[in-house]
């Protein structure tokens, strides 16, 4: 899911507003008998429409049914309109990220009932399988990631969410939800395919190759951990200077600058211990693998659509390892906590702010970033403010 390319630049989608008047009869007939909404929903490559649906109703006594109030749009949405996915089937409604409130609960959620403010998580988990028994909830079998992909998803005002008990996670009273919908995706992303998984210690030496929203929420999270350094690797200058606002100890202009030569000086010929591909082509990938340090991880975050090159001739004498991981989710509890706590602003990764009725418009400055400049950009419910 969110590893689909996440931090890669995405080409701008010729994006189709899809004619609401071609829907089936039989949506058309489900929809004037039954209760409504907004959602949006992919019509096909490169089409997206903004649809009256039918509200979400209970199918299993495990399910909760979350008014969204807040939602966003990830890099594999874009995959999705370019028809990448092929397990999203045209008219599934988008999305795999949320805030909201319970409006209803099934007979066997014991967690969670109507009222309570929650996190949806992009990752559905039934906390019973042989996977989600071993914290691989991404790969639970009849759950994983299918928000937005198998079945329909949190861009809309109302969502179905499947094992609610291990799918939403409570907002603790008084914190702000302001942005806390980051923690549905993004941030676990960063934190368990980059920062643990490349085993971030204190005092350790950290690139992270690619300054997108993901590379950025590896930076942030990095910092949990108290590394000596952190550089951030890109072409882009002025997400470089966001790097450097969030914490980066250097940056680097690889499109300007020889990325391997100044890793070289910062770490007196050494190396990195831990460096995070958060960009997903083959030439990061390379460069990745040159940055490292002896006994040093590798943290493949970026999903590659082609196949890329291992120089196991320089490498196999090295004692390094090369981490590949789908995001589990497991860690947003902590994630939770450190922002209840004030040690992590996922705010600070908001660039735009639309009312979900400009949810159209919302898709395409996303995915016209290196016009615009967007890193994360926030969906809101009703027609009050957008904050």
């Amino acid at each position: 899911m969110q590893r689909l390319v996440r931090s890669a630049r995405h080409k701008p989608l010729a994006l189709t507003v899809a004619n609401n008047s071609n829907r089936s009869t039989a949506l058309n007939f489900a929809t004037r008998y039954m209760a409504t909404m907004k959602a949006l929903v992919y019509s096909g490559a490169n089409r997206i429409a903004m649809q009256e649906r039918p509200k979400p109703v209970l199918a299993a006594p495990t399910d909760a049914i979350v008014k969204i109030t807040k939602t966003t749009i990830c890099g594999t949405d874009l995959h999705i309109l370019k028809g990448d996915v092929a397990t999203c089937k045209p008219g599934t409604i988008l999305g795999h990220e949320g805030e909201g409130v319970v409006a209803e609960a099934g007979a066997a959620v014991t967690r969670f009932r109507p009222g309570d403010r929650v996190l949806v998580s992009c990752i559905s988990s039934c906390a019973k399988c042989e996977y989600c028994r071993r914290g691989m909830y991404s790969h639970c079998t009849s759950g994983g990631w299918i928000l937005g992909n198998t079945i329909d998803g949190t861009q809309a005002e109302y969502a179905r969410i499947p094992h609610a008990d291990a799918s939403l996670h409570a907002i603790p009273e008084g914190v702000n939800a302001g942005a806390m919908v980051m923690l549905s995706d993004i941030f676990p992303t960063a934190l368990e395919c980059g920062v643990q998984n490349g085993k971030v210690t204190p005092g350790s030496t950290v690139a992270i190759v690619g300054s997108g929203p993901v590379g950025l929420a590896a930076l942030m999270t990095a910092q949990m951990y108290s590394p000596a350094k952190v550089v951030v690797i890109d072409t882009d200058p002025k997400r470089l200077e966001v790097a450097k606002k969030l914490g980066a100890t250097e940056t680097i202009n690889n499109g300007t600058d020889d990325a391997l030569a100044k890793i070289q000086d910062l770490t007196g010929g050494k190396g990195c211990d831990t460096v995070i591909e958060a960009v997903g082509v083959p030439a990061t990938f390379d460069l990745c693998q040159k940055l490292l340090a002896p006994g040093g991880v590798l943290a493949n975050v970026g999903v590659h659509g082609v196949p890329v090159k291992l120089h196991l001739d320089q490498l196999w004498d090295k004692n390094i390892a090369i981490t590949t991981r789908l995001v589990d989710a497991g860690v947003t509890p902590m994630l939770i906590n450190q922002v209840a706590a004030g040690k992590l602003r996922p705010v600070d990764l908001v660039s735009h702010r639309f009312k979900f009725s400009d949810g159209e418009e919302a898709y395409r400055t996303f995915s016209q970033a290196s016009e615009t400049g967007a890193l994360k950009v926030i969906l809101k419910m009703g027609n009050n403010s957008i904050h």
